[in-house]
């Protein structure tokens, strides 16, 4: 999927294999008709320039076709810092110009219309900068602008000192936080459990009404 080389470009988080929504591609579960992914990628598409999906099971039907899938490139279920690196290789192999890759997980389907923007102001100059979000208290490192030049230095981190650890790496390197104050739910909200899918839902509706 190809897209505007000025804008950041977008790794989609699938990597994980969702066991407390009883495995499988938790991503395609329906939430008033529509995909959990598909929320995130409407919201998004303006906002980057291109996306890939991380996923390490096979891509079903209903993988939007026009968005590539990347395995990871570490074997062996290693965590989000695994599919963070997977985008970054992915996308510098791809000749990136932007300075940054935007990484968000894919069971957040009210992500903000807003959020490249404002997490691109938290750079200030910076292109060694990691940016994360924050939202009710605390930082959601899996959302995130993350410097495409810290491929190599990840990989390392990866490989031969094992780290898994998102925050454990993050803080090595310049680090900032842009934070949401909202009063009608947290954008970020995930969808790990069954009765967290029933309060998506829930939040749908009241907005909707």
């Amino acid at each position: 999927m190809t897209g505007d080389p000025q804008k950041f470009p977008c790794l989609l988080l699938a990597g994980g294999q969702s066991r407390r929504m009883g495995g499988g591609a938790k991503f395609l579960k329906k939430l008033g008709g529509k995909t959990l992914l598909m929320y995130i990628v409407d919201a998004l598409r303006p906002q980057v320039g291109e996306f890939a999906l991380n996923m390490n099971m096979e891509a079903g039907a209903d993988t939007p076709p026009n968005i590539p899938v990347i395995k990871d490139s570490i074997s062996g279920f290693a965590g989000p810092l695994a599919g963070v690196l997977t985008g970054m290789m992915y996308f510098n192999e791809r000749g990136m110009k932007a300075t940054h890759m935007l990484s968000v997980p894919t069971d957040a389907p009210f992500i903000p219309a807003d959020l490249v923007g404002r997490l691109a102001s938290g750079i200030e100059g910076n292109t060694n900068k990691i940016v994360m979000a924050n939202s009710v208290g605390r930082v959601h490192p899996v959302v995130a602008l993350w410097p495409l030049s810290l491929a190599e230095d990840l990989r390392a981190a990866l490989v031969e000192e094992d780290l898994r650890k998102i925050l454990v790496f993050a803080d090595r390197y310049p680090r900032s936080e842009v934070v949401w104050n909202e009063s009608e739910g947290d954008p970020f909200f995930n969808i790990n459990r069954p009765e967290d899918f029933e309060e998506a839902e829930r939040r749908l509706s009241r907005a909707l009404s």
